[in-house]
Protein backbone atom coordinates (compact mmCIF):
# COMPACT_ATOMS: atom_id res chain seq x y z
CA UNK A 1 0.00 0.00 0.00
CA UNK A 2 1.49 3.31 -1.08
CA UNK A 3 1.12 6.34 1.18
CA UNK A 4 -1.11 9.16 0.00
CA UNK A 5 0.42 12.31 -1.46
CA UNK A 6 -0.62 14.18 1.70
CA UNK A 7 1.18 11.66 3.92
CA UNK A 8 4.30 11.86 1.75
CA UNK A 9 4.14 15.65 1.93
CA UNK A 10 3.99 15.67 5.73
CA UNK A 11 6.79 13.13 6.07
CA UNK A 12 9.01 15.15 3.69
CA UNK A 13 8.08 18.59 5.01
CA UNK A 14 10.67 21.03 6.32
CA UNK A 15 8.58 23.32 8.52
CA UNK A 16 10.34 26.67 8.27
CA UNK A 17 10.39 30.02 10.04
CA UNK A 18 13.04 32.51 8.91
CA UNK A 19 11.40 35.81 9.79
CA UNK A 20 13.51 38.82 10.69
CA UNK A 21 11.78 39.10 14.06
CA UNK A 22 11.77 35.41 15.02
CA UNK A 23 12.18 34.65 18.71
CA UNK A 24 12.34 31.51 20.88
CA UNK A 25 8.58 31.90 21.41
CA UNK A 26 7.97 31.78 17.67
CA UNK A 27 10.19 28.72 17.41
CA UNK A 28 8.24 27.06 20.24
CA UNK A 29 5.03 27.69 18.28
CA UNK A 30 6.68 26.14 15.22
CA UNK A 31 7.47 23.02 17.25
CA UNK A 32 3.85 22.82 18.39
CA UNK A 33 2.74 22.94 14.75
CA UNK A 34 5.15 20.10 14.03
CA UNK A 35 3.36 17.86 16.55
CA UNK A 36 0.34 16.61 14.57
CA UNK A 37 -2.07 13.67 14.95
CA UNK A 38 -0.65 12.21 11.72
CA UNK A 39 3.03 12.35 12.54
CA UNK A 40 5.65 15.06 12.33
CA UNK A 41 7.55 16.73 9.53
CA UNK A 42 11.08 15.55 8.97
CA UNK A 43 12.64 18.87 10.03
CA UNK A 44 12.15 22.39 11.26
CA UNK A 45 14.33 25.13 9.80
CA UNK A 46 15.24 28.21 11.85
CA UNK A 47 17.85 30.94 12.03
CA UNK A 48 21.25 29.82 13.42
CA UNK A 49 20.79 31.69 16.70
CA UNK A 50 17.54 29.78 17.36
CA UNK A 51 18.81 26.24 16.82
CA UNK A 52 19.10 25.47 20.54
CA UNK A 53 15.63 26.89 21.18
CA UNK A 54 14.26 24.67 18.42
CA UNK A 55 15.93 21.59 19.86
CA UNK A 56 14.50 22.29 23.33
CA UNK A 57 11.03 23.01 21.96
CA UNK A 58 10.96 19.76 19.99
CA UNK A 59 11.99 17.85 23.11
CA UNK A 60 9.18 19.48 25.10
CA UNK A 61 6.71 18.43 22.39
CA UNK A 62 7.93 14.83 22.58
CA UNK A 63 9.20 14.86 18.99
CA UNK A 64 12.93 15.09 19.58
CA UNK A 65 13.51 12.92 16.50
CA UNK A 66 12.55 15.86 14.24
CA UNK A 67 15.68 17.25 12.64
CA UNK A 68 16.82 20.84 13.03
CA UNK A 69 17.96 22.68 9.91
CA UNK A 70 19.34 26.17 9.63
CA UNK A 71 19.95 28.70 6.86
CA UNK A 72 23.52 29.83 6.26
CA UNK A 73 24.52 32.80 4.08
CA UNK A 74 20.84 33.75 4.09
CA UNK A 75 19.39 35.58 2.31
CA UNK A 76 22.15 37.39 0.43
CA UNK A 77 24.18 34.45 -0.90
CA UNK A 78 27.41 36.41 -0.51
CA UNK A 79 30.90 35.19 -1.33
CA UNK A 80 32.19 35.31 2.25
CA UNK A 81 33.86 32.01 2.94
CA UNK A 82 35.07 32.82 6.45
CA UNK A 83 31.61 33.97 7.55
CA UNK A 84 29.88 30.91 6.09
CA UNK A 85 32.35 28.53 7.70
CA UNK A 86 31.99 30.27 11.07
CA UNK A 87 28.18 30.12 10.84
CA UNK A 88 28.32 26.45 9.95
CA UNK A 89 30.68 25.51 12.77
CA UNK A 90 28.56 27.32 15.36
CA UNK A 91 25.35 25.83 14.00
CA UNK A 92 26.62 22.28 14.19
CA UNK A 93 28.11 22.85 17.63
CA UNK A 94 24.67 23.77 19.03
CA UNK A 95 22.82 20.91 17.38
CA UNK A 96 22.03 21.57 13.70
CA UNK A 97 21.39 18.40 11.71
CA UNK A 98 21.16 20.11 8.34
CA UNK A 99 22.84 23.15 6.83
CA UNK A 100 21.00 25.06 4.09
CA UNK A 101 23.69 27.11 2.35
CA UNK A 102 22.58 29.83 -0.04
CA UNK A 103 24.81 29.42 -3.08
CA UNK A 104 26.98 32.50 -3.87
CA UNK A 105 25.14 33.05 -7.11
CA UNK A 106 26.23 36.62 -7.76
CA UNK A 107 29.89 35.62 -7.64
CA UNK A 108 29.19 32.60 -9.84
CA UNK A 109 27.43 34.70 -12.47
CA UNK A 110 30.26 37.24 -12.32
CA UNK A 111 32.70 34.52 -13.35
CA UNK A 112 34.08 33.67 -9.89
CA UNK A 113 33.13 30.03 -10.28
CA UNK A 114 36.17 28.56 -8.58
CA UNK A 115 35.62 30.77 -5.56
CA UNK A 116 31.94 29.80 -5.44
CA UNK A 117 32.85 26.12 -5.54
CA UNK A 118 35.54 26.60 -2.90
CA UNK A 119 33.00 28.17 -0.53
CA UNK A 120 30.68 25.16 -0.85
CA UNK A 121 33.62 22.79 -0.38
CA UNK A 122 34.76 24.56 2.77
CA UNK A 123 31.29 24.48 4.29
CA UNK A 124 30.90 20.81 3.35
CA UNK A 125 34.21 20.03 5.07
CA UNK A 126 32.62 21.10 8.36
CA UNK A 127 29.42 19.11 7.80
CA UNK A 128 30.77 15.82 9.12
CA UNK A 129 27.74 15.61 11.43
CA UNK A 130 25.21 17.36 9.21
CA UNK A 131 23.74 17.15 5.73
CA UNK A 132 24.41 19.99 3.33
CA UNK A 133 21.63 21.45 1.22
CA UNK A 134 22.77 24.00 -1.35
CA UNK A 135 20.10 26.57 -2.15
CA UNK A 136 20.00 27.64 -5.80
CA UNK A 137 17.73 30.67 -6.33
CA UNK A 138 16.49 29.76 -9.80
CA UNK A 139 14.96 33.18 -10.44
CA UNK A 140 18.43 34.71 -10.12
CA UNK A 141 19.76 32.82 -13.13
CA UNK A 142 19.11 34.28 -16.57
CA UNK A 143 19.02 30.91 -18.30
CA UNK A 144 18.73 27.22 -17.56
CA UNK A 145 22.30 26.50 -18.67
CA UNK A 146 23.72 28.71 -15.93
CA UNK A 147 21.45 27.11 -13.35
CA UNK A 148 22.44 23.62 -14.50
CA UNK A 149 26.13 24.53 -14.32
CA UNK A 150 25.72 25.93 -10.82
CA UNK A 151 23.87 22.77 -9.76
CA UNK A 152 26.64 20.57 -11.14
CA UNK A 153 29.25 22.69 -9.38
CA UNK A 154 27.36 22.35 -6.07
CA UNK A 155 27.20 18.57 -6.48
CA UNK A 156 30.92 18.35 -7.25
CA UNK A 157 31.61 20.48 -4.18
CA UNK A 158 29.80 17.98 -1.95
CA UNK A 159 26.12 18.98 -1.72
CA UNK A 160 23.83 16.28 -0.32
CA UNK A 161 20.69 18.10 -1.52
CA UNK A 162 19.98 20.71 -4.14
CA UNK A 163 17.28 23.14 -3.12
CA UNK A 164 15.21 25.59 -5.10
CA UNK A 165 14.59 28.97 -3.52
CA UNK A 166 11.28 30.72 -2.98
CA UNK A 167 9.50 31.73 -6.17
CA UNK A 168 6.16 33.19 -7.12
CA UNK A 169 4.19 29.95 -7.07
CA UNK A 170 4.75 26.27 -6.45
CA UNK A 171 3.98 25.60 -10.11
CA UNK A 172 6.68 28.06 -11.13
CA UNK A 173 9.14 26.27 -8.90
CA UNK A 174 8.30 22.95 -10.53
CA UNK A 175 8.86 24.53 -13.93
CA UNK A 176 12.18 26.03 -12.76
CA UNK A 177 13.62 22.78 -11.49
CA UNK A 178 14.37 20.76 -14.70
CA UNK A 179 17.87 22.26 -14.84
CA UNK A 180 18.47 21.14 -11.26
CA UNK A 181 16.88 17.74 -11.85
CA UNK A 182 19.01 17.15 -14.94
CA UNK A 183 22.10 17.78 -12.78
CA UNK A 184 20.88 15.23 -10.23
CA UNK A 185 20.31 12.70 -13.01
CA UNK A 186 23.80 13.33 -14.38
CA UNK A 187 25.60 12.14 -11.24
CA UNK A 188 26.03 8.63 -9.87
CA UNK A 189 26.11 9.90 -6.27
CA UNK A 190 22.69 10.00 -4.56
CA UNK A 191 21.57 13.64 -4.40
CA UNK A 192 18.36 14.82 -2.77
CA UNK A 193 15.98 17.48 -4.04
CA UNK A 194 14.15 20.12 -2.01
CA UNK A 195 11.50 22.31 -3.61
CA UNK A 196 10.89 25.26 -1.32
CA UNK A 197 8.46 28.11 -1.02
CA UNK A 198 5.79 29.73 -3.10
CA UNK A 199 3.12 27.06 -2.81
CA UNK A 200 -0.43 28.36 -2.90
CA UNK A 201 -2.43 25.14 -3.41
CA UNK A 202 -2.23 21.47 -2.50
CA UNK A 203 -2.40 20.71 -6.23
CA UNK A 204 0.92 22.51 -6.73
CA UNK A 205 2.45 20.55 -3.89
CA UNK A 206 1.09 17.31 -5.39
CA UNK A 207 2.69 18.25 -8.73
CA UNK A 208 6.06 18.52 -7.04
CA UNK A 209 5.62 15.09 -5.42
CA UNK A 210 4.80 13.71 -8.88
CA UNK A 211 8.00 15.31 -10.17
CA UNK A 212 9.98 13.63 -7.39
CA UNK A 213 8.29 10.30 -8.17
CA UNK A 214 9.48 10.58 -11.77
CA UNK A 215 13.00 11.35 -10.56
CA UNK A 216 13.38 8.72 -7.83
CA UNK A 217 10.44 6.31 -8.17
CA UNK A 218 7.27 6.61 -6.06
CA UNK A 219 8.51 4.23 -3.35
CA UNK A 220 11.70 6.30 -2.96
CA UNK A 221 10.06 9.66 -2.38
CA UNK A 222 11.26 9.70 1.22
CA UNK A 223 12.86 12.36 3.43
CA UNK A 224 16.36 11.07 2.69
CA UNK A 225 15.84 12.05 -0.95
CA UNK A 226 13.04 14.59 -1.14
CA UNK A 227 11.91 17.63 0.84
CA UNK A 228 9.14 20.17 0.55
CA UNK A 229 9.23 23.70 1.91
CA UNK A 230 5.46 24.19 1.91
CA UNK A 231 4.77 25.32 5.47
CA UNK A 232 2.13 27.82 4.33
CA UNK A 233 -0.05 24.84 3.42
CA UNK A 234 0.45 22.91 6.65
CA UNK A 235 -3.12 23.52 7.84
CA UNK A 236 -4.58 22.47 4.48
CA UNK A 237 -2.33 19.42 4.57
CA UNK A 238 -3.72 18.34 7.94
CA UNK A 239 -7.26 18.78 6.61
CA UNK A 240 -6.39 16.56 3.64
CA UNK A 241 -4.94 13.91 5.94
CA UNK A 242 -8.05 13.92 8.10
CA UNK A 243 -10.29 13.46 5.06
CA UNK A 244 -8.22 10.90 3.16
CA UNK A 245 -5.25 9.67 5.20
CA UNK A 246 -4.31 6.65 3.07
CA UNK A 247 -4.17 6.00 -0.66
CA UNK A 248 -5.55 2.52 -1.27
CA UNK A 249 -4.18 2.32 -4.82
Amino acid sequence: MLPSAARIALACLDLTSLGDADTPAIVAALARRAHTPYGAPVAVCVHPELIFAARLSLMREGIAHVRVATAINFPEGALDEAHCVAQTRRAIAVGADEIELVFPWRAFLAGEKRAAKALVERVKAHCTKAELKVVLPGTAFANADDLHEAAMLAIKAGADFLQTATGSTGAALCMASPAIISAIRATTRPIGLKIAGGFSTLAEMHACITLASELYGRDRVVPARFRLGAETLSDELLTALAADPVDES
